[in-house]
């Protein structure tokens, strides 16, 4: 209550100023002709000092300052009076301005400024308005004559007060057009009712009902109606450039005195008193008997009827039908009456009477006025009693009932003030601060509005809102919003315009529910359009638009239907009556093309209609502001992406994708895509595959440029995991790839600089971009591009160092290694990606990053990120065991190779491991060779080191001159021997010095390879750890010596047992080497020697050197590669990460499961390791024997023979006296089965 009263002040306080205004600025003459100054008093002239001295101190009341109010302590602001008040007001207002008339002059008063001066109340009616001004001065105050004061206020016991009132009117010659009546925060002392001194009967509960409330018992009357104006009174508060003449019947006799007045007047002056008051009992009852009333009432005792009353009165008896006659000939006999008892009893019940019609109210105010230009006193009595006793006294049972009158006078007094302040009155000249404050009110009133449409509320206070918002100063955009956001709001949260009836309650009339919602919707485009045309730019226009966006995405259909409606009719407005002038371009324009393009393919036809047409306007606009309108076709001539060819949607799309190419600017085609990209994850299916197919014509139209690609996929990157609809999901793997062939290069910079490459979203990305193999094969070029970006060490800071560019796009291969949409492009660049990684890892070590390096473990999965160093070197890894070239990883793995990469120190030992590797099983050698060479023409010392390294290897292959020209080899040795690297100069001597470069050096070597290998064929060698390293090297470097080969083979396994260690593992390994490098002649020769050499290398795994067993796993997986095994890169997980006993047995299966048929051959070779000196190898025979006895039972009973049997049961028989305990356990354990197997045997 208190905020809406000082609300209600607040309008009051402007009323007053705009009152003032109106008769120009300030400090204006101001003459009587535009200030009338009226005393209530005897008719005496007013002089003209009088008329400056209440004029300043009146100016002064109506600066925009909150009211004086009365100084005696206990005077409060009432709460504003219901709205059936205000026709007293009119009435008063008539009553003084008859005081006006010639001949009725006011006395004068003094002609000194007078003190005291406090407003009462406005008053208007449908000629003038104005304010009651009450002037407070004391009896005794110096030069006031007594004669002239009139004090229409008597305490309780009836003495006159040592201060008076007079009343001062200021009129405004200008009319109002319609009837709006508010009272501005009367000011009324706290006087009691019984001053007044009627006695009259007291109103009914009846009676009282009906003035609270409709007849009808079934719906009663809720708070939002209580207040509000009936639907006369709405049509009447239309705002909309109404005509300026007064509608209805009684503003014709505001305004004019009809012939037959001077008539009655003579008839009344000539009646007895008995005479007037049967001629006002007899309209009284007749009125009664019209409004239908319940009130108790005097009754006539003359018994004469309205017409017979108006034949003695020689008046037409037909008048008897005209209402507001008989209430203007009802205040003609109240003004003509002498006797004050009757005048006090007829204005009593005249008051007393129903307000719940307008016209009714509108007589009541017509017959009090009358009466009050003789009864003034009386009736202003009267007027205050009711205020303070029956309006107040029906508002005081409910706080909300308050509130609710509080907010319909404040509205009404808000209607008014805008009508005062209209700009053709000169508002514009002033500057009212305080317009958002009132318009804040406003909006908490159209807040509480229901969900239905009753009255015209909503419309009222968007109007006024539209009025207000053309003073100065301009409102702020912050206040601008916030109407924008609770006006549409209001509006658009309607029920669909199909449940708006039944939403509505029940009431008599019922109101023109659908003529009510186009009033409102049309008032809301009034007030978008008023703010557009405050400020005609495309800024303001772009304004609007942003708050529209919530509705526009909105999930109802009828929601997005009004918001669509209205954004066409603003921008049908903007592009119709207006022309622009500025070339202002903004943005956010695209992003509201963009929002009206996804309603194209809305369910509801208007909806899709009205978008296609918005989107068209706002492009002609756009054209418009380049200044090449006559380019483009106009709006209400185009068919909205109509194609006259051919009516499919895709042809539309297309249309409408290459007009968004042409005429958007950048930011706003940036925008316009940020917003379709914005709408993947809507939950309508037709809005999110209208925008995966826009964004696919929009990258496929190359429509987007480099600038944009960036921002474009931050945003891709955050609306991706929203999408929902598996085939949008599809189309948009399409849209990347499109864009990825439009702009590669930009595509993998800002997909490398956004996050980690093993995040979903990114890695999706990179997947997407592989969906096409050229497309894939680009961006690993760039990425390889990317990897060589390496700074010097001198300007890497140590805290950027995670954010070079070599890194990340290290990264990203190391995830693409083991993508499977890379695995073929991978292939195609493995020997760009190899070289790339080998400088990369050179490089980080070079600068220290070697985080992690030492206690990295394999065989634990941790998640843990890498340092620089171990992801070069896994990605390393990855490129062999992801190419299907697991082998070389395999190989070096097994010598340890990988570790010798972890520091600079042993970092050419590993790449020479690597390099012969890939030589022995054939890995891209050519690819490699040719990359080797390109990089040995680098100015990097470490391209040109790992170039050598592996072109110094290579060139102990006999096959290498089949992929590079000996002279052009030898040039690019000797121009190496300059190289400031020393190692390089060093490596480069040695490649020059390879056999393939000097043939007569081969047949030396192969002459001294047959002098070594009669001294190693020697049942007992002198040095045959020598003589086995140097025939490996030569070897090496002859490669393929036929027969030889096979003797030598032969021979090394007899070294397999060699009571040495180092003797053991050196034959070992170099029986791997002698098996692989035979040639493809005697390859079946060497599959059969290394078949005979699996069961001693598969126990030798368990040989009691580390070193014996790593050289043995190495050739244990070459024999498994030279055979051919199913399994063998499972074997070599086993073999490489394998521990215990179930590692064991997995060798065991994937053994004899690669060698079906050929168990009793395996069974028999490992009873001779039964009697072996090494404790590890008998072990490992036993374990073997028994598994063969228990897994493979029946196999050996098919292929055994009798004599097989005899040899086992010796073997075992031996055992049975070993001195080893297991050994005499595994005798007891399975002599029985032994016993089994030689009853089936045969």
């Amino acid at each position: 209550m208190a905020q809406w009263a000082q609300s209600w002040l607040l309008t009051s306080t402007y009323c007053r100023y705009a009152l003032s205004m109106e008769q120009g600025p300030v400090g204006t003459e101001t003459t009587t002709q535009d200030l009338a100054l009226q005393s209530v008093g005897p008719s005496v002239g007013l002089p003209p000092q009088a008329h400056l001295a209440q004029g300043e101190h009146l100016q002064g009341a109506l600066t925009p300052e909150p009211p004086r109010m009365a100084e005696e302590p206990g005077t409060r602001l009432p709460p504003p009076a219901h709205a059936g008040d205000l026709c007293y007001a009119s009435g008063a207002r008539a009553a003084l301005e008859a005081f006006s008339e010639p001949g009725r002059v006011p006395p004068a008063v003094c002609g000194r400024s007078v003190k005291g001066v406090m407003t009462i109340g406005s008053w208007s009616c449908r000629g003038a308005h104005g304010q009651l001004v009450r002037r407070r001065c004391y009896g005794n105050q110096a030069g006031v004559p007594t004669a002239s004061l009139m004090d229409a206020f008597r305490s309780r016991q009836g003495h006159r007060r040592p201060w008076t009132h007079s009343l001062i009117i200021v009129t405004t010659p200008r009319p109002v057009r319609e009837p709006a009546l508010v009272p501005e925060s009367p000011t009324c002392p706290s006087t009691a009712a019984e001053g007044v001194g009627i006695t009259r009967p007291s109103p009914g509960p009846e009676a009282l009902c009906s003035m609270l409330a409709p007849t009808n018992n079934v719906f009663h009357r809720p708070l939002w109606l209580s207040n509000r104006l009936s639907p006369r009174e709405e049509q009447e508060l239309e705002l909309d450039y109404l005509d300026s003449r007064f509608p209805g019947d009684i503003g014709k006799h505001w305004t004019c005195n009809p012939s037959w007045e001077a008539h009655l007047v003579s008839k009344a002056r000539a009646m007895l008193v008995t005479e007037q008051s049967l001629v006002l009992d007899t309209i009284s009852v007749y009125l009664y008997a019209q409004c239908q009333l319940v009130e108790k009432h005097r009754t006539s005792d003359s018994g004469m009827d309205i017409q017979r009353l108006l034949e003695f009165l020689k008046m037409d008896p037909q008048k008897a039908e005209d209402k507001v006659f008989l209430f203007q000939l009802y205040g003609i006999f109240l003004r003509e009456c002498a006797d004050m008892e009757l005048v006090k009893w007829h204005l009593t019940c005249l008051l007393e009477s129903s307000h719940l019609s307008c016209s009714q109210r509108e007589g009541i105010a017509l017959s009090v006025g009358l009466a009050s230009t003789t009864h003034l006193e009386e009736v202003w009595a009267l007027l205050e009693h009711m205020g303070r006793t029956r309006f107040l006294r029906w508002a005081l049972p409910s706080p909300e009932s308050q509130d609710e009158i509080l907010e319909s006078s404040f509205l009404s007094a808000s209607i008014l003030l805008t009508r005062v302040l209209r700009k053709e009155y000169g508002a514009q000249n002033y500057k009212f601060t305080q317009t958002p404050e009132l318009i804040q009110c406003l909006l908490c009133i159209l807040q509480k509005e229901p969900d239905f449409l009753a009255t015209l509320c909503r419309q009222k206070v968007i109007l006024v809102i539209v009025g207000l918002s053309n003073l100065r100063p301009s409102l702020k955009p912050l206040v601008k919003s916030r109407i924008l956001q609770t006006c549409l709001r209001s509006v658009y949260l309607l029920p669909p315009i199909e449940e708006l009836k039944s939403k509505s309650p029940p009431l008599e009339p019922a109101p023109d529910v659908m003529a009510l919602y186009g009033k409102t919707v049309r008032a809301l485009d009034l007030l978008l359009q008023n703010f557009f045309l405050e400020n005609p730019s495309m800024d303001e226009l772009s304004f609007l638009l942003q708050h529209t966006e919530r509705w526009l995405k909105s999930d109802r259909s009828h929601e997005r239907k009004r918001v669509v409606l209205s954004i066409f009719l603003l921008l049908q407005y903007v592009v119709d009556s207006l022309k622009f002038t500025e070339e202002a371009t903004p943005s956010v324009l695209g992003h509201h093309i963009g929002l009206l393009t996804l309603l194209c393919r809305d369910k509801d036809k208007v909806t899709r209609s009205r978008s296609q047409q918005c989107v068209s306007l706002l492009l002609h606009l756009v054209v418009e502001q380049k200044g090449r309108a006559l380019e483009f076709m106009p709006w209400n001539k185009a068919k909205h992406f109509e194609v006259k060819v051919s009516k499919e949607w895709e042809m539309k799309l297309g249309h409408m994708v290459k007009a968004f190419r042409k005429d958007l600017t950048v930011a706003q085609h940036t925008q316009l895509v940020l917003t379709l990209l914005h709408g993947l994850h809507s939950h309508s299916h037709l809005r999110c595959d209208l925008a995966s197919r826009l964004l696919l014509m929009i990258f496929q139209d190359a429509g987007v440029k480099p600038e944009q690609v960036a921002e474009i996929l931050h945003s891709l990157l955050q609306e991706l995991p929203g999408i929902r609809f598996k085939n949008v999901y599809k189309t948009m793997m399409k849209a990347i790839a499109a864009l990825g062939n439009q702009h590669t290069q930009e595509v993998v910079e800002v997909t490398l600089s956004l996050s980690h490459p093993f995040e979903r979203w990114i890695l999706f990305l990179w997947r997407t971009l592989a969906t096409n193999q050229q497309l894939a094969r680009k961006v690993m070029t760039i990425l390889y591009m990317k990897l060589k970006l390496r700074p010097s060490r001198e300007f890497i800071q140590p805290t950027r160092q995670a954010q070079l560019v070599c890194l990340k796009a290290l990264n990203t291969i190391y995830e693409l290694l083991y993508t499977q949409e890379y695995r073929g492009t991978v292939r195609w660049a493995f020997a760009g990606v190899l070289m790339g990684l080998l400088t990369q890892l050179h490089y980080l070590l070079e600068l220290g990053m070697v985080e992690g390096m030492s206690d990295y473990q394999e065989d634990i999965l941790d998640d843990k990120p890498l340092g620089p160093c171990r992801t070069c070197l896994e990605a390393l890894k990855g490129l062999f065991w992801t190419t299907n070239y697991w082998e070389v990883f395999a190989h070096v793995k097994l010598l340890n190779g990988w570790e010798c990469l972890e520091c600079l120190e042993t970092y050419p030992q590993g790449v020479t491991l690597l390099a012969r590797a890939m030589s022995h099983y054939d890995c891209e050698v050519k690819a490699i060779l040719g990359q080797a060479i390109i990089f040995l023409k680098n100015s990097e010392e470490r391209d040109n080191l790992v170039a050598i390294l592996i072109i110094s290897e290579f060139l102990n292959s006999p096959d290498v001159f089949q992929h590079v020209n000996q002279r052009s080899m030898v040039n690019f040795m000797n121009l190496n021997l300059k190289n400031p690297n020393p190692l390089v100069r060093a490596m480069s001597l040695q490649a020059l010095s390879s056999t393939l470069m000097h043939p007569n050096k081969m047949a030396l070597l192969q002459s001294r390879l047959l002098e070594l290998l009669d001294s190693f064929l020697q049942p007992e060698p002198n040095d045959p750890l020598g003589l086995m390293q140097i025939l490996g090297d030569i070897l090496h470097r002859l490669g393929d010596q036929g027969a030889v080969i096979l003797k030598i083979a032969q021979h090394l396994r007899l070294f397999f047992e060699d009571v040495s260690a180092e003797v053991r593992g050196c034959a070992i390994f170099l029986f791997g080497d002698v098996i692989h490098s035979g040639g493809k002649k005697f390859r079946q020769a060497l599959k059969t020697f290394a078949f005979q050499a699996l069961v001693p290398l598969l126990f030798h795994l368990a040989d009691s050197c580390p070193e014996v067993v790593m050289k043995t796993k190495l050739t244990f997986l070459r024999c498994a590669i030279l055979l051919k095994w199913e399994f063998r890169k499972e074997l070599f997980s086993k073999l490489a990460w394998g521990r215990g006993l179930g590692a064991e047995n997995d060798v065991f299966i994937y053994m004899i499961e690669s060698n079906f048929g050929n168990y009793h051959q395996f069974f028999m070779q490992a009873l001779t390791y039964l009697h072996s000196p090494h404790r590890n190898l008998k072990l490992a025979a036993m374990r073997f024997i028994g598994g063969m006895l228990q897994d493979y039972f029946a196999d050996l009973c098919f292929y055994l023979k009798k004599g097989d049997i005899k040899t086992l049961k010796k073997s075992l028989k031996t055992l049975r006296e070993d001195p080893d305990s297991m050994c005499r356990r595994f005798y007891l354990n399975f002599m029985g089965d032994v016993m089994e197997l030689s009853h089936y045997v045969t």
